[in-house]
């Protein structure tokens, strides 16, 4: 999950190099954290919300298929 995790991000971000993902297991739940750079946050986040959405969605699907249920935490 975490090269899943990487490649989505790092395929939205400028500053590849400043991406920074902790995956945290309890059970059966993922934890997720994800840091950019500051000036990449936007585009994370994306319009209204949008990309942090499906972010969200895709890696709880990647962790679904292992019966986890992922959380997506995103930190500057």
């Amino acid at each position: 999950m975490r090269e899943f995790a990487e490649m989505l991000v790092k395929a939205v971000v400028d500053q590849e190099d400043e991406v920074r993902l902790n995956i945290v297991e309890s059970g059966s739940t993922v934890v997720v954290e994800l840091r950019v750079a500051r000036e990449d946050m936007g585009k994370v986040i994306g319009r209204e919300g949008n990309m942090a959405w499906a972010l969200r969605t895709l890696i709880a699907n990647a962790a679904a298929k292992t019966k986890r249920r992922a959380v997506l935490q995103i930190l500057e």
